[in-house]
């Protein structure tokens, strides 16, 4: 089973570093006015999905490689938003590549990331998740930046991952024995930290 998620998770690893030579091409300017149809929801501080109810996740300063990923996966209908399906569906490849560029860019200020839980104990979980989500020259292109990230949208995203909404075998063998407590105190720890912004 270890050698089945580490072989995963390498291969994810050699994916990113041939999405991420295509993204040293990538149109800022371009990526930009792409986004503008996102900012509605993006480029609103503590902006609430209706049902469920989550913080829309803040994208400023989130991996390229990982913002293409994600909005590939919408695109082909494997992740489930019905609001970010129908967005992603017609986007190209190419927008897809710029928008994600001009994220990774954003300068935006740090907002406060609200979070339930208790951040102390959330820290001793989380540290079995920084071999991959820790900052740093270590953490692949495709995997994405947590620090600064909504509490809510986090649990949102661990409960999808053991509920098999999100497929990705090395993530649910991590949160699957995950009580609703640990979930809580793992997004407390990851907003506590200072990261990912709210995108310009």
């Amino acid at each position: 089973m270890k050698k089945s998620i580490f072989g995963l998770a390498f291969g994810v690893l050699a994916l990113s570093g041939i999405q991420m030579t295509a993204q040293a091409e990538a149109n800022l300017e371009e990526g930009k006015v792409a986004f503008d149809t996102c900012r509605g929801c993006h480029s609103s501080p503590g902006y609430s999905n209706a049902y469920p109810t989550f913080y829309v996740p803040k994208v400023g300063g989130q991996r390229a490689a990982y913002i293409a990923s994600a909005l590939q996966a919408y695109k082909e209908q494997k992740r489930p938003h019905g609001t970010m399906k129908a967005n992603a569906n017609g986007l190209t490849d190419k927008t897809i590549e710029n928008i994600a560029a001009y994220l990774e860019a954003s300068k935006a200020s740090p907002s406060a990331s609200p979070a339930d839980g208790d951040a102390d104990k959330g820290k001793e979980l989380a540290q079995t998740c920084l071999g991959c989500h820790a900052e740093g020259p270590d953490a692949g292109p495709a995997i994405p930046r947590l620090a600064g990230q909504y509490g809510n949208y986090l649990v949102k995203a661990m409960k999808d991952y053991q509920s098999g909404k999100r497929n990705n075998a090395l993530m649910q063998s991590m949160v699957k024995d995950l009580s609703d407590q640990d979930l809580t105190d793992l997004s407390a720890y990851f907003a506590s930290l200072k990261g990912l912004v709210t995108a310009e």
